[in-house]
């Protein structure tokens, strides 16, 4: 089944590329990112602004991300300024998905952070891009259907298919060596499965030294005031090293936070499940609830896999869930200081409703060093 949808870009591009799905369905459209057939899982954003933020989110890895919001390349792609050792303006070095399906696409751009298009960003990173799709079409057919997987074909060179869950992304993202970020007074060990820049920007407005490790590195041999799991690609399952050192942690009364898979992976060491939602949460407005109040907060996401609140333990109970579907958006031990959250509170780009959720773990980690 084609569809096919009149162009209104501002761009015409090469028309000779299409998106393919697993069911058959085919949205042709325009290149105008690298020229080149990709496969992956096709996901979708519902984001109105933050592409070099959501593209360079080590959590996309393997898949092919549609922004639902029709006009994308106004505002061009930031310059790649440092600062702390971290690109200031994305949240890795390079981008992460394997292709970027959009609707209509602004060759000009305007902003007084841009350095070059969004279009010559792709291509030098060689990630093909396509527009001229009917992104609110294929949105519905993912909604409906669920998460399926997808080739982007380019001038009919044919690729097979790719199913990233059947890998361990987390240990293509995560990085292979100890890095040290700030020189404050309390030391968070940071387990990095592919972590947002954001969030060891968020951790470094406080008092503390960043270390961060691989996925599997043996965190028992470390010394330190607070553990931190980060978010990152893929099933969770796939974590195992990370599931047992985490295990282990949980016996000792030393403050843990995760976020994203890192509250997958807490989940998972606690001995409860998790589970592969039918489209995921990738957005910048999900409303979340905190279990025992009536409080709601706008949250950012972007995970395909929830954990079974069924399946928690007598010690573990749900932090916070989705408003719209009661999944479990975050976990905590009963009497321990550990918690987590499957949103992001670093939220970058946006919102910054839960932001406080930082200054809460460090709050943890001073009162658990009797400070």
């Amino acid at each position: 089944m084609v569809l096919n949808f009149p162009y209104f870009g501002f761009m015409s591009g090469k028309s000779n590329i299409k998106l393919v799905l697993e069911n058959g369905m085919e949205f042709p459209g325009h290149s105008f990112g690298f020229d080149k057939s990709a496969a992956g899982e096709v996901v979708f954003n519902t984001a109105m602004t933050g592409y070099p933020e959501s593209l360079t989110d080590p959590s996309y890895k393997g898949q092919i991300l549609v922004a639902t919001y029709p006009l994308v390349g106004n505002y061009g792609v930031p310059r790649r300024d440092s600062e702390n050792n971290l690109l200031k303006y994305y949240e890795s070095d390079r981008i992460a998905v394997k292709g970027f399906i959009i609707s209509d696409y602004s060759v000009h751009y305007s902003h007084w952070n841009a350095e070059q298009s969004l279009g010559e960003w792709l291509r030098s990173q060689e990630i093909p891009g396509i527009s001229g799709i009917d992104t609110r079409e294929l949105t519905q057919v993912l909604r409906e259907s669920g998460t399926m997987l997808g080739k982007i074909i380019f001038d009919g060179n044919e690729v097979d298919w790719y199913d990233p869950n059947q890998e361990n992304l987390v240990s293509q993202v995560s990085p292979k060596e100890k890095q040290v970020f700030g020189n404050g007074k309390y030391k968070i060990i940071l387990i990095d499965c592919g972590v947002k820049n954001n969030i060891i920007r968020c951790l470094l407005d406080f008092d503390i030294t960043v270390i961060r490790v691989p996925y599997n590195h043996d965190i028992s041999k470390e010394n330190y005031d607070g553990l931190f799991i980060s978010n990152g690609p893929g099933d969770p399952e796939m974590c195992y090293e990370t599931v047992q050192y985490l295990s282990n942690a949980l016996q000792q009364e030393i403050p843990v936070f995760g976020i994203c898979l890192g509250s997958q992976l807490m989940a998972l060491a606690s001995g409860a499940k998790t589970y592969k939602l039918k489209y995921g949460h990738r957005s910048h407005n999900q409303p979340i609830r905190k279990v025992g109040e009536n409080k709601c907060f706008i949250t950012s996401q972007n995970h395909g896999f929830a954990v079974d609140n069924n399946t928690l333990n007598q010690d573990w109970e749900p932090l916070f869930v989705n408003v719209n579907d009661d999944t479990c958006e975050g976990i905590r031990h009963k009497n321990l200081p550990f918690f987590s959250t499957q949103f992001h509170p670093e939220a970058s780009g946006g919102p910054t409703d839960t932001k406080f959720l930082f200054n809460d773990f460090i709050s943890l980690v001073t009162k658990y060093k009797g400070d």
